[in-house]
């Protein structure tokens, strides 16, 4: 505290840390993102050290310009900061200076008129093809009860084998798959529905699992059941998906929601074009799917690097 002290005058400091304890108690904020609040807070108050010439009190906060949080900005990339770091600062100063301006202490304005860093894109991280083929495989999942593993199998072949986000494959109800089918209706983002194919693979896993489980999987509830019977949460595939990279030594990036990506890799890979893959994964801007050609670039580069005599 008597830090703290030097970079800012006891009245804001009690309010920053009001504003910290609201993030906790009433927004359930991660323990990550409240460390990297305060941090970020405590990097402003003491740039405002140096900028004031004195330890920043309210009613500095108040009569701030939008020059002066260009200038902290500014201040952290110099330090360098990357773009992620920028916005996450300005994120974090403008929830403290909304808070401070729902109580009638400052006015928040200028932070809001400061436009957050572009963010670079990241590429996603795919598995290869026999990546991914490996982890959906049910003899490969790590479960005692083979109804579960069957389970866990079935979950990771529709996330492969159509594309689908883990909450769309948890959100299926038993009339959605059926033997006979050749497509399967999705209920996406936003509400909007898409229609993937549904390969013989997928729709033996499914029955697979379907003829092990110990319950009735009534027509209106959850296709996809958790050991006690109630719905499957995602944290549980989640979990299952940790131990199968430890099994098979596959790196961090190797997610349930890599498999989504893998499906769109293999497929542009294989000659797919853009708009039918969009169409596929249901995404509203063909921009969104354009991601992937850099994934496909990047991995014949890394291919062409490896296995070429002069690379």
């Amino acid at each position: 505290m008597n830090e703290l002290l030097t970079i800012a005058a006891p009245d804001l400091l009690d309010k920053r840390r009001e504003w910290l304890e609201s993030l906790r108690d009433e927004r359930r904020l991660s323990a990550n993102t409240l460390d990297a609040y305060e941090r970020d807070s405590r990097q402003f108050l003491s740039f405002l050290t140096g900028h004031l010439g004195g330890p920043a009190r309210i009613a500095d906060i108040h009569t701030l310009r939008t020059g002066d949080l260009r200038a902290f900005l500014a201040f952290r990339r110099r330090q360098g900061a990357g773009a992620r770091s920028l916005g996450r600062h300005l994120a974090g100063l403008r929830s403290f200076l909304r808070y401070l301006e729902r109580q009638g202490l400052v006015n928040a304005a200028a932070a809001g008129a400061i436009r957050a860093p572009k963010q670079p894109k990241s590429l996603p991280k795919p598995l290869t093809d026999r990546q991914a083929i490996a982890v959906v495989a049910a003899e490969t999942q790590l479960h005692d009860e083979p109804w579960i593993a069957a389970r866990d199998a079935a979950v990771l072949t529709l996330l492969y084998g159509c594309g689908l986000r883990i909450s769309e494959a948890l959100g299926l109800r038993p009339t959605d798959v059926q033997p006979r089918d050749t497509v399967l209706r999705v209920t996406g983002k936003g509400g909007k529905t898409r229609i993937v194919p549904l390969l013989p693979l997928v729709i033996e896993a499914v029955e697979t699992y379907r003829t092990l489980c110990p319950y009735v999987l009534a027509p209106d509830a959850a296709l996809f059941r958790g050991a006690r019977g109630g719905p499957l949460q995602p944290a549980i595939i989640q979990r299952g998906m940790q131990k199968l990279r430890g099994a098979f030594g596959l790196p961090e990036t190797a997610t349930p929601h890599a498999l989504r990506h893998s499906f769109a890799t293999h497929l542009l890979a294989g000659g797919g074009d853009l708009r039918t893959i969009q169409e596929l994964l249901g995404h509203a801007s063909l921009s969104t799917t354009q991601i992937y050609t850099g994934v496909d670039s990047a991995r014949l580069l890394d291919v062409y690097d490896r296995a070429h005599p002069r690379a």
